[in-house]
């Protein structure tokens, strides 16, 4: 026969169990809030039908705000573990650039290239929520 406390322990363990898988789950997901390191600027990540895309959501500099609400990614295609492909938005040159999302040591890269991929450039971003 089992013990009110044995009951108590076994449920207890088997709820650390599942908030570690979830927790898990959401560290090897690019969905969410990111910020980038060097400005500030805070990018929501989110599933457009099946595809990634992104849109800023907060800028640290407030003569940026206007860039709130901004998609610079969309439709973005999953091309292996932990890896999509799509187009970027650079806000500050308006240009838009073939690129790649990574979820690598967990952080978010970043990387646009140019010229047919013969010129790269990407930053580590960190989640913030």
């Amino acid at each position: 026969m089992t013990t009110g406390t044995g009951r108590l322990r076994r449920a207890a363990l088997a709820a650390a169990f599942m908030l570690a898988g979830v927790a898990s789950a959401l560290a090897a997901s690019p969905y969410g809030t990111w910020v980038r390191p060097s400005t500030g600027t805070k990018v929501n990540f989110y599933d457009c039908g099946g595809k990634l895309c992104a849109k800023i959501v907060g800028v640290k500099d407030a003569s940026k705000k206007g860039t709130v609400g901004t998609v610079i990614m969309s439709g973005a295609s999953k091309t292996g573990d932990n890896k999509w492909e799509g187009d970027l938005l650079n806000t500050e040159n308006g240009n838009t650039y073939s690129g790649y999302v990574t979820l690598s040591g967990g952080g978010l890269k970043l990387q646009g290239c140019a010229l047919g991929g013969l010129v790269c450039t990407g930053e580590t971003w960190q989640r913030s929520d």
